[in-house]
């Protein structure tokens, strides 16, 4: 349904896009910011099903960069969540290796320049004009807090399981944010509430969705370890009716689900 695109942040990178069928006015333009293992097939996947509910889809691959292209995270993912003992141990080190350049400050300084570059780009799509969201997954969700409070033009962010940047300036965020979780995702539920403190103290329009009995990555339906049906159907309708109100024309956007977003 999509197809790879280059874009320029200091210096080239991948990007896949997905757009509406050209008879289907788009709602909107939508950055999906993929997990630690890159620009897998499953993020392809979740682009293209935004891009079937009318939204043009940019989703930038950020790993390729530091050498953690899309095969090579398959393979980590796998060796992390594989069943042996012995195969998850003899991948900590690769593990370790493989993304010791994404803690670095430059590297986070590109990556937002790099998302922002990807707003660029959606904002010269037909349809789009200014009405541009975030979402992201795990790494992803916390880039996608990163690019609200970096880039004004962002009207609504959606993260999944993420948490902000210690740098983060709540203060800048000025659009609505809906967060998901899994209760059973330990050290992000441990940090829940000082996050929801500091939106409040900023003023953000801040809402947070906590699924009972699911843990971290459960809206990964690649990932039979961690995925959860009913929470991720549940966390998708939200996102829609969220995205529909904050950027959905009122002339095309699907109606909202009466129930819309509560916590």
């Amino acid at each position: 349904m999509g197809r790879m695109i280059t874009l320029e942040a200091d210096g080239p990178f991948d990007a896949y896009v997905a757009a509406p069928d050209g008879s289907r006015q788009p709602k909107g333009g939508l950055v999906v910011i993929h997990e630690i293992w890159g620009l897998v097939p499953h993020i392809k996947d979740i682009a293209d099903r935004f891009a079937r509910e009318d939204y043009v889809v940019v989703a930038p691959d950020l790993l390729s960069r530091v050498g953690v292209h899309p095969e090579l995270g398959l393979e980590l993912q796998a060796a992390r969540n594989s069943p042996d003992d012995r195969v998850r141990s003899e991948a900590q080190p690769r593990l370790r290796q493989a993304f010791s350049t994404v803690q670095a400050p430059q590297f986070a300084a590109w990556a937002v320049t790099a998302l922002r570059d990807a707003v660029d780009w959606l904002e010269t799509q037909a349809g789009v004009g200014n009405r541009v969201a975030v979402t992201g997954f795990c790494f992803g969700g916390t880039y996608a807090f990163a690019l609200a409070a970096e880039e004004p033009r962002i009207r609504a962010a959606v993260p999944f399981y993420g948490l902000p940047p210690e740098a983060t300036e709540f203060q800048q965020i000025t659009a609505p944010v809906l967060a998901f979780y899994g209760d059973l995702d330990e050290r992000l539920i441990a940090s829940l509430p000082a996050v929801e403190q500091a939106m409040k103290a900023a003023g953000v329009d801040f809402t947070s969705r906590v699924y009972a009995g699911t843990g971290h990555a459960f809206f990964n339906d690649t990932n039979p370890h961690t995925y959860d049906a009913a929470s991720a159907a549940d966390a998708w309708r939200r996102t829609l009716g969220f995205l529909g109100r904050a950027i959905g024309s009122p002339a095309t956007a699907s109606p909202t689900p009466k129930s819309g977003v509560d916590s």
